[in-house]
């Protein structure tokens, strides 16, 4: 198993910062890299990658430096973000070329069961040319995986890709994360990153923001009200209770009843015992800002 470090890593462009002084650690299994568009995701994969080497600080593989390091290469697949292919060759070849550049004994064979591993087979023959946007993302998997690597970087993976695609290759990532691979894809959609990742790492302005399970970042976000739906037998009765008891910032009563309380510990001990002394039976209490797209927006505009 392999870990990807980050420390103190820093890279600029003359003036302009594009990743500032960040730490962290990639481990087996599926991270999700998250920032809006700028925040760096790009620049932190290439430096990971080996590709762009850091003005500050180092990355490592297993402890050693990635930077102009060529067995490091050998254990890491990339998949970029642009579309790096020749469109004049066949998908069956481009990966056939990355298979003989590693050096590999079966560079054929390996090929092969790379373009199967991600559905290509079919459309092996053609001319790279010939394919959609998420064909190309395919086949750019495929030629990262051929050398069977420890390591996967992907950079905005989904893009292109029609929703059969897309649960095919989250499909595959689960499994290559399973088997004890380490692997970080950035996306900007939230629902495939909340699926299938199981860290989150959220970078913001070229600094790291959060890292860890996103509904353990927002329990840790202590300056941030926790929201809540609240179902019950009687919603008007249990919401003056709990506004009697001031264990609520704020009340929301319609269709649902919505509570806003900057105090969760207290929160949630006292609504059982609100209802249990109002005769209100209690049908759920969900959290209504726990998701990935809840944390990420607060992340990003705190």
């Amino acid at each position: 198993m392999s870990a990807v470090t980050l420390s103190s890593v820093s890279r600029w462009y003359g003036d302009v910062v594009a990743v500032n002084d960040v730490t962290m650690t990639i481990g087996p299994g599926i991270t999700g890299l998250l920032g809006p568009n700028g925040a760096g995701k790009s620049t932190l994969i290439s430096m990971m990658a080996g590709f762009l080497a850091p003005s500050a600080g180092t990355v490592e593989l297993d402890g050693r430096a990635v930077w102009r390091h060529e067995d490091a290469y050998r254990h890491i697949g990339i998949v970029p973000e642009t579309e790096a292919a020749y469109d004049v060759v066949t998908g069956a070849t481009f990966v056939l070329a990355n298979a003989r550049l590693h050096g590999l004994a079966d560079a054929a064979a390996a090929a092969r069961r790379a373009i199967e591993l991600v559905d290509m087979a079919a459309a092996a023959d053609r001319e790279i040319g010939t394919y959609s946007k998420g064909m190309k993302q395919r086949i750019k998997m495929a030629s990262a995986l051929v050398h069977d690597p420890a390591v996967l970087l992907l950079d905005e993976p989904f893009n292109g890709m029609d929703p059969r695609q897309r649960l095919h290759l989250m499909d595959l990532l689960t499994r290559l994360g399973t088997e004890g691979r380490t692997v970080l894809f950035s996306s900007h959609i939230l629902e495939e990153v909340e699926e299938i990742a199981g860290t989150i790492e959220v970078v913001v302005a070229g600094r790291h923001a959060a890292s860890g399970d996103f509904r353990e970042i927002r329990r840790l976000m202590t300056e941030r009200p926790h929201q809540y739906t609240v179902s019950s037998s009687d919603d008007r009765a249990l919401a003056a209770a709990v506004v009697a008891e001031g264990a609520a910032s704020a009340v929301e009563l319609g269709e649902t009843l919505r509570v806003q309380s900057s105090d969760q510990g207290r929160f949630v001990h006292v609504l059982p015992r609100l209802a249990r002394d109002g005769g209100i039976r209690l049908f759920s209490v969900s959290p209504a800002d726990e998701s990935l797209e809840s944390v990420f927006a607060y992340l990003v505009t705190r």
